[in-house]
C-alpha cells in the first residue's frame, strides 16, 4: 500500500510539471489557436541562463551562486523576454494566417533557437546545482517525499489560483477571455490585440521559467533538448484535457503524470523502456472515448 501511495505522490509531482506546461500552451492556444512548440525553448533557455559560458579569461559563473530571490527573478524575467521576442518577431506578422502556417513558424522558430543555443554551449549535457536542500526527504504517513516534489505541487497550485483569479477579476483577464471567445469581436469592441496576445506570451514565458527551475532542481542537469519531451507530453495532456480549457489542461497534466508514474512502477522490467508507447496508447483510448477532451471548451474551433 505504501508503495502505491508513494507512486501516487510521485505521479502528482510529475503531473504538476505537465500541468504547468499545459497551462502555458493553453493560454496561447486560447487566442491564436497556435500550438506553441517554442515553449520547450523557453524552458531550455531559462535553464541555461543558470550558467554563463566560460572563456579563457573567466571561468563559468553560476547564477545559482546569486541570492535565491535574485536568481529566481532573473530566470523568470528571461523567460518573459524570450516569449515576448518570439511573439513580436515570429508570430505577430502572421497571426491572421491559417493555423498550419502558425504551426510551421512555431517549429521553425524552435529549430532556430535550439541551434543558437548549440552554437553558444555545444551539445554536451552540463550539470548545475541549485537548491540542494530541496532534495531532502520529508517523512509523513509512512512516506518519504523529496521537498522538491512538495514545492512543485505548491507552485502549480499557486499558479493555477493566480491565473484563475486574474482571468475572473482583472480587466486584463476579462480581455483575454473575450479574445478567446471571439477574437474579431473583441477587437471591434476596443480590445488591444497586441497587448493581450503579448500578455499571454509573457505568461507562457513566466511559466517556462518556473518549470525550468523546477526541472533543474530535480535533475541537476542541462541539455539542449531538455524542454522538448515535457512539452510534447504536456501537449498530449492538453489534448486529453480539452484544447482551449485551462482546467482541462491541468486535469490532463495530472492524469498523464499519474499514468506515466504508475506505468513506471508496475510495468515488468523488460517493458518499462516502452512506457511512453503505453502512455500514448492511453491517450488514443481517451480520445476515442472523448474526442473533444475531458473538458470540452465552447470556444474551441477556428478563431473568428
Amino acid at each position: 500500500m505504501s508503495y502505491f501511495l508513494q507512486s501516487i505522490v510521485d505521479g502528482a509531482s510529475l503531473g504538476s510539471i505537465y500541468a504547468l506546461i499545459a497551462l502555458a500552451i493553453g493560454f496561447v492556444f486560447g487566442i491564436l489557436r497556435l500550438i506553441n512548440f517554442t515553449q520547450s525553448d523557453y524552458i531550455t533557455y531559462c535553464a541555461y541562463a543558470l550558467i554563463i559560458p566560460s572563456t579563457a579569461a573567466m571561468p563559468a559563473l553560476f547564477i545559482g551562486a546569486w541570492p535565491a530571490a535574485l536568481m529566481v527573478i532573473s530566470v523568470l524575467l528571461i523567460g518573459v523576454v524570450l516569449a515576448l521576442l518570439t511573439e513580436r518577431f515570429a508570430f505577430r506578422a502572421i497571426r491572421d494566417a491559417e493555423p498550419e502556417i502558425l504551426l510551421i513558424s512555431s517549429f521553425a522558430t524552435s529549430y532556430l533557437l535550439q541551434h543558437i543555443l548549440m552554437a553558444v554551449y555545444s551539445t554536451r549535457p552540463k550539470s548545475v546545482s541549485i537548491g540542494n536542500w530541496l532534495g531532502e526527504p520529508v517523512a509523513f504517513a509512512g512516506l518519504r517525499v523529496p521537498l522538491i516534489q512538495l514545492v512543485t505541487l505548491g507552485v502549480t497550485g499557486a499558479a493555477l489560483i493566480a491565473l484563475v483569479a486574474m482571468l475572473r477579476y482583472t480587466e486584463f483577464g476579462i480581455k483575454i477571455r473575450a479574445a478567446a471567445e471571439n477574437y474579431r469581436m473583441a477587437r471591434l469592441l476596443g480590445v488591444r490585440a497586441n497587448a493581450v496576445i503579448a500578455g499571454c506570451f509573457a505568461i507562457s514565458g513566466l511559466i517556462g521559467g518556473a518549470v525550468s527551475l523546477l526541472l533543474v532542481a530535480q535533475t541537476g542537469s542541462l541539455d539542449i533538448l531538455m524542454g522538448v519531451s515535457p512539452v510534447i507530453i504536456a501537449f498530449f495532456a492538453t489534448v486529453i484535457g480539452g484544447m482551449g480549457s485551462l482546467m482541462g489542461a491541468v486535469l490532463g497534466g495530472f492524469l498523464v503524470g499519474m499514468v506515466s508514474q504508475l506505468l513506471q512502477a508496475y510495468l515488468p522490467g523488460e517493458a518499462r523502456e516502452f512506457r511512453d508507447a503505453f502512455l500514448f496508447a492511453f491517450t488514443i483510448l481517451v480520445l476515442i472515448a472523448r474526442p473533444n477532451g475531458l473538458i470540452a471548451s465552447s470556444a474551441i474551433g477556428q478563431r473568428t
